[in-house]
C-alpha cells in the first residue's frame, strides 16, 4: 500500500513545509509592496524585509533538492493525489510570480521618485548657492571666515 511507503510522508511533509514557506513568501511580498507604496518608507525596514525573503527562498531551494531527491526514489509508485498538492502548488508560484512583476514595478517607480527628489535637493542647492555667491558679490555679507581685526 502506498500510505506505508515513509518516503510518501516524507515528501507529503516537505510538500506541506514548501506550501508554508510559499506562504510565507506571499506575505512578504504584499509587506514589500505596502512598504514601496508609503511615501515614508524606511530603507532598513525594506532592506530587513527583502532579507527575510532572501532566506525563505534559500528554504525553498533546499526543500526543491531534498523533494527531489526522495521523488527519483519512488517516481514508478506515485499516484494521482501528489497532483493535488504540485497543483496547489503551481497556483502558489504563480500568485507570487505576479506579486513579483507588481513589486518590481513598483520599486522601479519609488526609485524613479527617490531619484527626482534628490534632483530638485541638488537643485535647490544650486539655486541657494548662486544667492548666497551674489550677496556675496554685492557686498550684503561679510565673508564668514575672514579676520576683520588686521
Amino acid at each position: 500500500r502506498m500510505e506505508k511507503n515513509p518516503y510518501l510522508t516524507i515528501m507529503i511533509q516537505s510538500l506541506k513545509k514548501k506550501s508554508a514557506v510559499l506562504d510565507a513568501i506571499i506575505e512578504l511580498n504584499i509587506r514589500q509592496k505596502e512598504e514601496l507604496e508609503n511615501p515614508g518608507l524606511d530603507p532598513d525596514d525594506f532592506d530587513a524585509c527583502v532579507e527575510e525573503k532572501a532566506k525563505q527562498i534559500e528554504q525553498l531551494e533546499l526543500l526543491d533538492a531534498g523533494f527531489q531527491e526522495v521523488y527519483d526514489k519512488i517516481k514508478a509508485d506515485l499516484q494521482t493525489n501528489q497532483q493535488e498538492y504540485i497543483r496547489r502548488l503551481t497556483d502558489k508560484s504563480a500568485t507570487i510570480q505576479a506579486q513579483e512583476a507588481r513589486n518590481k514595478d513598483l520599486m522601479t517607480q519609488k526609485f524613479a521618485s527617490v531619484r527626482k527628489q534628490v534632483k530638485e535637493v541638488r537643485k535647490s542647492q544650486k539655486v541657494v548657492n548662486q544667492y548666497y555667491k551674489s550677496m556675496m558679490k554685492s557686498g550684503y555679507m561679510e565673508p564668514q571666515f575672514t579676520d576683520n581685526k588686521k
